[in-house]
């Protein structure tokens, strides 16, 4: 008689409530006590969250400056994000409050400070002395707009031009205004009726510091002396002005106009320049004016000790040039060479080899901010080449789809890929080492290697190196070369996305101990590569079609059997190979309803293969009866079972890469055989037409070269495919559909009760069903290239609410299972047969039962859909755990992670928290409020990784890492490099004998005299607002450290017992006085009792 178990009953019972249970509650242990055996480690204090770095380039820039000391470069952009580099691998982020867009930045040049000046009219001074720079003092401007910004070399007198024409002066030390404002009405002539606009331009006579120039927009420029506090001299040209720029004499100037001409003056000659050139203008022959040009933004003069000086400026060529690029012009001597760039100039400065400005510059690189790039220009080498930008800037190239992220990689992986990827480096860089060489690297060491793998737009995949907080790219694989690209001009009638980017990568899977990679493009198709270091030409790529359709109306079947195109669907047990060849290959499919036609067409000529990632087979999914294929929603591959699966919106394919076979293609519907939970409405009727051929094969495909190279390129190009990409079905078939949204391969145990290990894929749906396919595999060798692969659907191993986001099994003990895995081997090699298939073997495999404690309760899975998570013990498929871990919310990224010796599930929700469950047992570890969804390319581009690390792209061209790990928030402060290091600043250029005798040589001035409060008097309050920023003494307290550090403690140290002696003097001269008074009281009272009797008192 069989036993009766209550315990079975009770657990059922419990699994079905659990599922109606609310998010309020936490996690509930549904089964019996059986994870006493496992000690949870992780705690709450082992969490923290914090943002380390930001890789990529600056989004939508605005700004840039350069300190010429401590040759440091600093970016700002529209969002008010400050970005400073200095050597490679030395890289901060900084962000303003406000957000306002940065307009322009300043560099306090050798002092370890930046000013900077933002669209919403305030100033900051950021202190750069500490490893995370932070404001010290901050200055908003109540009534006036900020236009321009100079800080003179070695001043601390800030000059600010307005919208409004005025000029005024800001101490950078206490960052208060000063008395002394230049108004544009006694600037400009008093005959003047007009306004001259803005203040574009202000600097400085490098001669005379006492003569500044002042440029308006209207093309008026001002010689202003500051002591007289008068104009000396005007000068006036009747087109806008954009820049000015100073002969290093002090004697000339030069003028960029919005005509396109450079006009030239002498600060003594007023009336004309002395020279008008328009340098891309047509010179008419009649002596007339050249046609005007497009606005020379920005013009720049350096001047060299040894020949002719450069005049280098952006903008001004001719209106007729359409469909040129941007240009940067650089004029040496009689030379013109003008430099194409690939995006609009947004900025650009040119390094030269002194701070002084009144010396010889010596110009020796450009750099030049470009809308998504940074571009370094060598001056000093024929044909002016750029420099090799060592700065992970390329993330962007072709925009990102989809992102991977592994730590902890095998050891050798990051030097095979590098030594594949520096053959792709291109050549003709400059030969001089990167100009911007800044700061120190960061002391902390990490002990693993990171990677991270992005897939692009244009069917490019990238590795990254992400070590040690840095990011460096390793290797660039190009997918669209498995494809022909001549799609003929008829085909591209559509103007969806998918049409323009046919490649583009939407998954990808990648196994870091095989260093197999399968990518999954938006085409419906899938390559698979192998890492090879050997050069190959493939004469014939292997090619797999697959035909993916279901249909559920059972009414309308041609033989009554519940009419699924792939009918033919084994019992369990049977294998689909043991069948003849396809009965319906696609060579005959030229049929008019448009089936078994890929999207993208294989290229039929040899591909010669480099070394490095090399395809081994591509598989494409085909349309069938004028329907277009749906879009991989999920993909995942086993290097040691030799197997690639795929789903989609109806159904999975199983593809074994060895043999170059389809296995199995299954609905999901069938998934469940006979114990489908879901009452499912037929599908529409317009859906059922079938092809004239009706039924296919379970295995169609083609791997001949002959059927390939006949596969027909797709008429229904146009718009169809548009269509696939979305995922939203009608409402008549919306429970017919259950997309396939997660894969795990594991070797564990297939059925409920079994006391042995099988090689299983679990399959997770859209509905929230995990399903279990047990995997009978051929012996190694020889039989597993002959014989075939048995695929049995054991049914369904647990249910959750939402779609299945990940799964993974962890051992008796709590560790984590690895799925198995092949060790990598050189594919191409052509050694011997035997020894091949020794390198081949070598694998570690799964943990067997017998050692665990007992048999029965040997594993566990994880299991975490979009709403829940479960923990289901395995082989008696009890649900012992179970947290509903959000209600109104849904979970975009989900993964089961190592950290501090343990595992833990983490998930980042829509609503933008970030959270932590320990396991086995669920319990809530972390929950941040980390940052609200506000772009899908966050959802799409989520991950974390083992050992506490996880990022996102924040931008289309910027990669955000954070870690959740205490150890690493903690270690953060000695891994981030310092921007300012101790130089000593160059020594002024000698005046020379001559000039010192007779006065020829630089005017100082001494600003204090003229601006202080003494002389100038304050400022209107109105006027602007000062605000004490974060980063004071307390900041600096905290953040500093190092060198630097100790720097700024003993001037901090300093500063304070300077206070404190202030304080001390105040308080003697205070009791001094009372004891000046005291005594004077004294003596007044004896003078008043000097002449009383003792007996009158």
């Amino acid at each position: 008689m069989k036993k009766f178990n209550i315990r079975k009953v009770l657990d059922g019972l419990k699994e079905v409530s659990s599922s109606s249970s609310s998010s309020s509650t936490p996690s509930v242990q549904v089964g019996p006590q059986e994870n006493n055996l496992i000690q949870e480690t992780l705690q709450s204090e082992h969490f923290q969250l914090c943002k380390t770095v930001r890789h990529g380039f600056p989004y939508q820039p605005s700004s840039m400056a350069f300190d010429p000391v401590q040759k440091i470069l600093a970016i700002g952009t529209q969002s008010g994000a400050l970005r400073l580099f200095g050597r490679p691998g030395v890289e901060c982020y900084c962000q303003h409050e406000t957000g306002a867009a940065i307009i322009q930045l300043q560099f306090l040049i050798n002092e370890g400070a930046l000013v900077s000046a933002l669209a919403d009219d305030s100033v900051h001074l950021w202190n750069l002395r500490q490893k995370r720079p932070a404001v010290l003092h901050s200055l908003k401007f109540n009534r006036e707009r900020i236009t321009f910004c100079h800080l003179p070399f070695q001043s601390k007198w800030l000059y600010i031009g307005t919208e409004r024409g005025n000029i005024h002066i800001v101490n950078v030390e206490s960052f208060t205004l000063s008395g002394y404002v230049i108004m544009w009405n006694k600037a400009i002539e008093l005959s003047s009726k007009t306004h001259p606009g803005p203040v574009v331009h202000i600097s400085d006579n490098p001669m005379d510091e006492g003569k500044l120039i002042i440029g308006f927009e209207s093309g008026i420029v001002v010689l202003w002396d500051l002591k007289s506090k008068k104009a000396d001299y005007r000068y006036t040209y009747d087109e806008a002005i954009h820049s000015v720029a100073w002969h290093h004499e002090g004697k000339q100037f030069i003028c960029s106009h919005s005509d396109g001409t450079l006009t030239t003056w002498n600060i003594r000659g007023q009336g004309k320049p002395i020279q008008t050139i328009t340098p891309h203008g047509k010179q008419p022959k009649d002596g007339k004016k050249p046609e005007p040009c497009k606005p020379i933004l920005k013009v720049e003069y350096k001047t060299t000790r040894n020949g002719d000086p450069f005049i280098i400026f952006s903008g001004g060529l001719s209106y007729d040039t359409v469909g040129r690029r941007p240009c940067l012009t650089v004029m040496h001597g009689k030379s013109i060479a003008v430099l194409e760039m690939d995006y609009p100039i947004v900025d650009f400065l040119t390094l030269c080899e002194t701070p002084y400005p009144n010396d010889f510059q010596e110009p020796y690189a450009v750099v030049v901010l470009l809308e998504k790039d940074l571009v370094v220009i060598d001056l000093a080498q024929n044909g002016y080449p750029i420099f090799e930008n060592p700065y992970p800037l390329t993330i962007h190239e072709s925009p990102v789809t989809c992102c991977e992220y592994f730590a902890d990689c095998p050891v050798d992986l990051i030097p095979a890929l590098y030594s594949v990827g520096s053959r792709q480096k291109r050549q003709g860089y400059s030969k001089k080492e990167w100009p911007i060489s800044g700061g120190n690297w960061g002391q902390g060491t990490q002990s693993y290697s990171e990677i991270i793998i992005t897939g692009h737009a244009d069917g490019t995949v990238k590795f990254w190196d992400a070590s040690a907080i840095m990011l460096q790219v390793l290797y660039k694989l190009k997918t669209a070369k498995v494809f022909d690209r001549n799609r003929s001009k008829e085909d591209k009638g559509s103007t969806e996305v998918s049409d323009e980017d046919p490649f583009a990568i939407q998954i990808m899977a990648w196994c870091p101990e095989s260093r197999m990679l399968c990518v999954a493009g938006v085409s419906a198709n899938v390559i698979i590569y192998r890492f090879s270091k050997l050069e190959v030409t493939t004469e014939v790529l292997q090619l797999l079609e697959v035909r993916m359709q279901y249909e559920l109306n059972e009414t309308e079947s041609p033989d009554g059997g519940g009419g699924e195109q792939t009918s033919a669907h084994p019992t369990p047990g049977a294998s689909p190979q043991t069948s003849g060849p396809p009965s319906h290959p696609s060579t005959s499919s030229n049929n008019s309803d448009g089936g078994n036609i890929p999207c993208l067409k294989v290229r039929s000529s040899p591909l010669k293969q480099s070394p490095g990632y090399q395809v081994d087979l591509v598989v494409q999914s085909v349309w069938v009866s004028g329907e277009p294929p749906q879009q991989i929603t999920s993909l995942a591959m086993n290097s040691s079972y030799g197997l690639l699966v795929f789903g989609n919106s109806n159904g999975l394919a199983v593809v074994d890469y060895i043999q170059k076979t389809v296995v199995l293609n299954l609905g999901t519907v069938e998934l469940y055989g006979s114990n489908d939970p879901y009452q499912r409405q037929p599908r529409s009727p317009r859906k059922t037409r079938q092809p004239s051929g009706g039924l296919c094969d379970i295995n169609e495909y083609s791997a001949t070269s002959e059927d390939r190279c006949k596969s027909p390129t797709s008429d229904h190009r146009d718009n169809s495919f548009s269509r696939s990409r979305s995922s939203s079905v009608t409402s008549i078939d919306k429970e017919a559909r259950e997309a396939v949204n997660s894969f795990h391969f594991c070797e564990t145990f297939a059925r409920k009760g079994d006391c042995t290990l099988t090689p299983c894929l679990y399959v997770g749906t859209s509905l929230g069903t995990v399903l279990v396919l047990a995997l009978t595999l051929p012996p190694a060798g020889e039989q597993r290239q002959l014989q075939p692969i048995i695929i049995s659907p054991t049914g369904m191993l647990v249910r959750l609410k939402g779609s299945i986001m990940r799964m993974a099994f962890l051992d008796s003990t709590g560790s984590l299972l690895p799925s198995a895995f092949e060790t990598w081997y050189e594919p191409n090699v052509t050694a011997d047969g035997e020894e091949r298939e020794k390198i081949r073997r070598r694998r570690p495999v799964s943990v067997s039962p017998s050692s665990s404690q007992e048999l029965n309760e040997s594993q566990f899975a994880v299991v975490c859909s979009e709403k829940q998570a479960k923990v289901i013990s395995l082989p008696s498929q009890t649900c012992i755990y179970k947290h509903s871990i959000t209600e109104a919310s849904f979970i975009l990224r989900a993964d089961v992670v190592q950290m501090n010796q343990s595992v833990c599930v983490a998930c980042f929700c829509a609503n933008g928290h970030i959270m932590t469950l320990s396991v086995p047992g669920l319990r809530p570890l972390m929950d941040v409020n980390y940052l609200p969804l506000t772009d899908m390319r966050i959802a799409r581009t989520f991950c974390f990784t083992n050992l506490g690390q996880a990022m996102y792209l924040c931008s289309p061209t910027e990669i955000q890492r954070i870690t959740y790990s205490q150890e690493t928030c903690e270690n953060l402060q000695e891994m981030l490099g310092e921007l300012f290091t101790p130089v000593e600043t160059p020594e002024a250029p000698n005046r020379g004998f001559f000039k010192g005798l007779f006065g020829g040589g630089a005017q100082s001035l001494d600003r204090e005299e003229l601006f202080g409060e003494l002389a100038a008097g304050k400022a209107s309050r109105s006027l602007a607002q000062h605000i004490p920023g974060p980063g004071g003494i307390e900041g600096m307290k905290g953040a500093a450290s190092g060198v630097v550090g100790d720097l700024a403690r003993a001037r901090i140290a300093l500063d304070e017992r300077g206070q404190k002696l202030g304080e001390l003097e105040d308080r003697t001269a205070a009791m001094m006085a009372s004891a000046d008074s005291f005594s004077k009281h004294a003596h007044d009272m004896m003078l008043k009792c000097k002449d009383k009797k003792w007996y009158q008192f």
